[in-house]
């Protein structure tokens, strides 16, 4: 199976946790010695909100605001490739022709971001599209989807499957925003209604969710 695994930023890098990364690194080299074929993509979390905030104050547009987020992306990026070891190709992909190269050679793609316009989320929307990948799974700092802001609202309700369509009703924001942070963004939404991915959000706190999800355990939230 190929598989697009798309760690928060929010999990691994707000505060930064080396000790998390570790045992993804380890998770994703087992899934790739089951036989799968993998691509990751890491967010820049507290990080790159913070240059954002810093590219804003500068008086900067939105455009050079993704980039500096980009920027920070590729650094976890670089990082987790570095701690996978031969697992991973020799360089951080930066366009979906270089991931799906790094597939062929039989590696673990890793990606931060792509290009301004976009989060993480799309991007990993856009790799699994431009590979045919047969799932996403999703590590992000929620039990899965609520029916809203579990933050915000003590009586949210975690969703164990929705729709696209639903998804769509429940996002807060629709239009991307440098540094947005919601569970989906809305162009990754409109890269999966595309191609009918299969797409399962998890708590990413636990990595041992994501081998459940790419075993169909019934975790976190199932979005078709």
């Amino acid at each position: 199976m190929r598989i697009v695994i798309r760690i928060g930023g929010s999990v691994v890098a707000s505060p930064i946790n080396t000790e998390l990364m570790s045992k993804y690194a380890d998770i994703i080299k087992a899934v790739k010695q089951q036989g799968h074929e993998v691509a990751v993509v890491v967010g820049g979390g507290a990080l790159a909100r913070e240059f954002i905030g810093i590219a804003k104050n500068l008086g900067l547009d939105m455009a050079a605001q993704d980039e500096i987020a980009i920027s920070c992306s590729r650094l976890f990026a670089q990082l987790f490739l570095k701690k996978l070891g031969e697992a991973g190709c020799n360089k951080v992909a930066v366009t979906l022709g270089e991931a799906s190269q790094c597939l062929s050679e039989g590696k673990v793609v890793v990606m931060g971001g792509l290009k301004p316009g976009i989060t993480t989320d799309a991007v990993a929307a856009l790799v699994a599209e431009h590979v045919g990948a047969d799932l996403l799974v999703k590590g992000t700092n929620q039990n899965g989807v609520y029916d809203k802001d579990p933050k915000k609202y003590a009586d949210a309700v975690k969703l164990d499957h929705l729709s696209l369509l639903d998804l769509t009703k429940i996002l807060e924001l629709n239009v991307h925003q440098a540094g947005m942070h919601q569970i989906i963004d809305p162009v990754a939404v409109e890269v999966l209604k595309r191609k009918r991915l299969k797409f399962v959000v998890v708590n990413g706190f636990e990595p041992n969710n994501i081998l459940a999800a790419i075993n169909g355990e019934n975790v976190g939230t199932l979005i078709e």
